[in-house]
């Protein structure tokens, strides 16, 4: 008789595991069980098939591999964990015999210390693999770093924090690794190479956060304890291989006055000639070195000058300096050109980073007490440049809180425009320009905070008039999103954007605007008659044959429809006459309801127009009214051309097959709707720039 197979041995229900029998198995708490799996990385996980996972008949909510829980049970954080909950019984019970002084003892020295550098080994065994897992680390640290003291937050985590923050701010100034940044509503959006790999993380506005309760602080401070463990990994490794000293010196001090970058000096680590690399915003530079050690610097630059003259080194630096100019003379950059109209649009390969990077080095900058400080002066140290000032109340650091000083190239400003300076003279006469609060230095540049971004995202210097306060800034892009085909661009004009349907009615409404105003000035006169025959006497309106036309005599009336009438005996002569009349009225109120004043100015032909509409009985037209014959016509083609354009496609798709029929069908339906949101912010923004169509 074959063996029985016992139910929960195989399948699911062997490789997954409930949380419930997970924390069984390990023996801990449910709190330190979520922060094990936290440092580990463990996750739960989705069975197919809950009902065959759960070895019980209620199927349960949360399953873990069986194989990670059994990894955990081999980790030494869990003996920590138990001295944990030792002491926690030592404590209780201290406190409940009266012995505050032992609880006390016990808290401070008993506890035992978890140390979580063996994880960050096991879960990143290359260097790289940090790197790519440092996105979540800091966008998390800077957000706790922006959060005030509570009772779920402690002051310790914050200021370590900061402190690992700006360290690694440092490392992007001195590498010069920041490539691209964008404001956002929910922050500030920033992009870093570091060894070819591009970290993205957000840094939260300086606002003034409030701490809500429904966030559970607890599961964050666990990730943030993890996360200073490695970014404090990677903080020495990118130190170390560029040769500084980790950790760098903090100046405490410095950093309760707002300092905060310039609260870190950053030292090497060189054995012979050690020099000192402080801030960029202070002016300070290296340290000089000994006298002894100048003058054995000198000996060897003499030495390599003297093997430098040698002639048969000449002959060989003219041959080098003949292949470095025919190389230089063929080591043009390649351009990507767009081959075909739905080609791809491919980035521009730049000259260096060392030039990017450079961006502002020749440039002094100051910024006005309004603009974000913190954000636009990390920016403008990651490229390049070295004299940043500011006012007094944002802190210390400066290069120069005086905002008169003439060396100052740019101000960054975000209120409205200032006024002209005001010339004072001085006790010897002499005439000396300052500004009064609030004034213009002549010779400076006044740009908003947007231009710093901008121009780092497109890589170059932009027009600062563009840029300048009060005037309109241009729009603010993403520099991650690409545009794409039919997809709206801000950045072209709108006329390259247009498709064919839209520039076709663009220009029906063009001519319906050149038709209404040359068909208003050619019946003027017609309609002016109109007018004056309706200011004429009342026993002065009766035609030829004797009718009467109720006090008004009808311009353009043709004779010979009278004549037809009157060769027509169906009926008696006086109700063809009433005929006539009512015949006349209706032309005359068509040819004054064809009619409309060229100018707006001339009340006079508005109201007699007016009049001859009310006269014959009909409303006065309006301008659309006037147009719609020729937007009727415009329509009717442009609706001919889709419906052919649309017949020739169900043509094709009846030679598919179903599933690519399908297929086709739903990709179409994206594409429409993306051409549909790309025509509405067309519309939008051919309103906004004053066009002539509604969109």
């Amino acid at each position: 008789m074959p063996k029985i197979k016992k139910k929960g041995t195989s399948g699911q229900a062997k490789n997954f595991v409930t949380r419930t029998q997970a924390v069984r198995k390990l023996q801990i708490s449910l709190p330190d069980f979520r922060r094990l799996c936290i440092y580990k990385g463990i996750y739960p996980r989705e069975p197919r098939n809950k009902k065959k996972a759960s070895k019980t008949s209620t199927p349960s909510t949360t399953f873990y591999y069986t194989k990670d829980i059994q990894y955990l049970l081999h980790e030494p954080i869990l003996a920590k964990f138990r001295d944990l909950k030792a002491l926690a019984k030592k404590i209780a019970r201290s406190l409940g015999r009266g012995e505050v002084g032992d609880a006390a003892r016990l808290e401070k020295i008993g506890k035992p210390r978890i140390s979580l550098d063996h994880i960050i080994k096991e879960r990143y065994p290359t260097f790289v693999d940090a790197l790519r897992d440092l996105d979540d680390a800091l966008s998390l640290l800077f957000l706790f770093a922006n959060l005030p003291s509570t009772s779920t937050v402690p002051p310790k985590s914050i200021s370590l924090c900061q402190r690992l923050c700006l360290e690694f701010q440092h490392y992007l100034i001195i590498t010069q690794s920041l490539r691209k940044s964008f404001i956002s509503i929910k922050g500030i959006y920033y992009q870093a190479t570091i060894q070819g790999q591009d970290i993205l993380w957000l840094v939260p506005h300086k606002f003034v956060q409030r701490v809500t309760g429904d966030v559970d602080f607890r599961i964050m401070g666990t990730f943030v304890e993890f996360y200073t463990t490695l970014l404090g990994f990677v903080n020495y490794r990118l130190y170390t291989s560029i040769g500084l000293i980790y950790p760098p010196n903090f100046d405490v001090r410095s950093d309760e006055k707002g300092g905060e970058l310039d609260a870190i000096t950053l030292e090497s680590n060189g054995l012979k000639a050690a020099r000192t690399i402080t801030g960029p915003s202070n002016g300070a530079g290296e340290k000089e070195p000994e006298k002894e050690q100048d003058v054995r610097n000198l000996a060897i630059q003499e030495h390599a000058d003297e093997v430098a003259q040698r002639p048969e080194l000449n002959a060989d630096k003219e041959q080098d300096d003949q292949i470095m100019q025919d190389v230089a003379s063929t080591d043009a950059i390649d351009k990507f050109e767009v081959q075909g109209e739905g080609a791809d649009i491919l980035d521009q390969p730049r000259q260096s980073d060392s030039e990017v990077g450079s961006l502002f080095a020749p440039y002094s900058f100051f910024m006005s007490r309004e603009t974000p400080r913190q954000p636009i002066e990390f920016i403008l140290r990651a490229f390049g440049c070295k004299r940043i000032s500011w006012d007094e109340v944002l802190g210390d650091g400066a290069f120069t809180h005086d905002e008169y000083d003439p060396s100052i190239t740019h101000q960054v400003v975000d209120r409205p425009p200032v006024t002209q300076p005001e010339v004072s003279t001085n006790g010897d006469g002499e005439g000396i320009s300052k500004p009064s609060r609030g004034g213009r230095m002549p010779g400076r540049t006044y740009i908003q905070p947007q231009w710093v971004w901008d121009c780092i995202n497109q890589g170059k210097l932009l027009r600062p008039d563009l840029y300048a306060p009060g005037a309109t800034l241009p729009p603010h892009l993403s520099p991650w999103v690409k545009p794409s085909k039919n997809a709206y661009d801000p950045t072209v004009p709108l006329a390259e954007q247009e498709n064919s349907a839209e520039e076709e009615e663009d220009e029906a409404e063009a001519e319906e605007a050149g038709d209404i105003s040359s068909d208003g000035a050619q019946h003027v006169d017609d309609v002016m008659t109109v007018g004056a025959h309706d200011q004429a006497p009342a026993g002065s309106t009766n035609d030829a044959d004797g009718t009467h036309h109720h006090g008004m005599e009808v311009a353009g009336t043709d004779p010979d429809d009278r004549s037809i009438d009157e060769e027509f005996g169906g009926f008696a002569s006086e109700e063809a006459g009433g005929n006539d009349d009512d015949d006349d009225d209706d032309d005359a109120a068509a040819a004054a309801a064809q009619q409309e004043p060229t100018s707006e100015d001339d009340e006079t032909t508005t109201h007699n127009l007016e009049l001859a509409a009310e006269a014959a009985g009909l409303p006065y037209p309006s301008h659309s009214a006037l147009a719609q014959p020729t937007t009727d016509a415009k329509t009717k083609a442009l609706r001919k051309q889709r419906r052919e354009e649309d017949e020739e496609l169900e043509r094709r798709k009846m030679m598919m097959s179903r599933k690519k029929r399908k297929l086709y069908e739903k990709m179409a339906y994206g594409n429409r709707g993306r051409e549909e949101e790309a025509a509405r912010l067309r519309g939008k923004r051919r309103r906004l720039e004053g066009g002539r169509g509604k969109g």
